[in-house]
């Protein structure tokens, strides 16, 4: 089980958006790399980030925050925002990301995601934000007919390395994470599924501990961690207690 600490990337800054809202950023780093050493250095194993402007752009925006980022930390990367074409997945991959995350694109061309899958396999996720239930697109700008469900059913078997799944509704705004819908998606496919939006405390960690959780691959933390909600070295040691 694996906690994912977030960067956010806004104009340059680590920043954290309320319900998706640009207009809504709290900046909490104006130093991405130096947060990406941070959270190495408290532990963490892997990095969750999100070019913010670049899901608005269509276009990688803050390309070089997040090589910075890359030549900051030893831990795996993760990368959404922005990322519509197998040239930009090949792109980003050579500058040595872990995983490339595809929203929008899953939406608009899932031929796209699986053409992706075969010829990087292992390296491609689906990122899958909701709002009442509804796939949002365009940096959340625009919601879909799509239920999370159906989308991710049409990657089955396709070679889909994971699954973050965003409540759009809860995220940024520490009111926990929607374990029912996140194990809901979790219990309809067989691909990994991330937990994403909303997560507040220790409590939603040791909820990720719970049985019916163990079928997650693991879960994102932003706002709880950089407020000092969570601490770093007891949410580590709670999932490393328990597998």
């Amino acid at each position: 089980m694996i906690l994912f600490p977030a960067i956010d990337l806004k104009d340059g800054q680590c920043v954290r958006l309320k319900l998706g809202d640009m207009d809504e950023a709290t900046v909490y780093n104006t130093d991405p790399a130096a947060q990406a050493r941070s959270f190495e250095e408290q532990g963490f194993e892997w990095l969750h980030v999100v070019d913010l402007n670049g899901a608005f752009a269509g276009a990688s925006v803050n390309g070089d925050a997040v090589e910075a980022i890359l030549k900051a930390t030893k831990n795996p990367v993760q990368l959404g925002g922005g990322i519509r074409t197998l040239g930009h997945i090949e792109a980003w991959l050579e500058k040595g990301l872990s995983r490339v995350i595809l929203g929008t694109v899953a939406v608009r061309d899932p031929d796209l995601v699986k053409e992706a899958c075969r010829a990087f396999p292992g390296k491609i996720a689906v990122g899958i934000d909701a709002r009442g239930g509804k796939v949002a697109v365009e940096g959340w700008a625009e919601t879909s007919d799509l239920s999370a469900i159906d989308l991710a059913r049409r990657f089955e078997g396709a070679g889909v390395a994971a699954i973050i799944y965003t409540d759009i509704d809860r995220d940024g705004v520490l009111t926990g994470i929607n374990w029912e819908s996140t194990i809901e998606l979790a219990d309809a496919v067989s691909i990994p599924v991330i937990a994403s939006g909303g997560l507040a405390s220790i409590a939603d960690i040791v909820r990720m501990t719970m049985p019916d959780a163990a079928k997650l691959e693991g879960a994102i933390s932003g706002r709880a961690l950089y407020d000092g909600r969570i601490d770093p070295a007891e949410a580590l040691r709670i999932l490393q207690k328990n597998g």
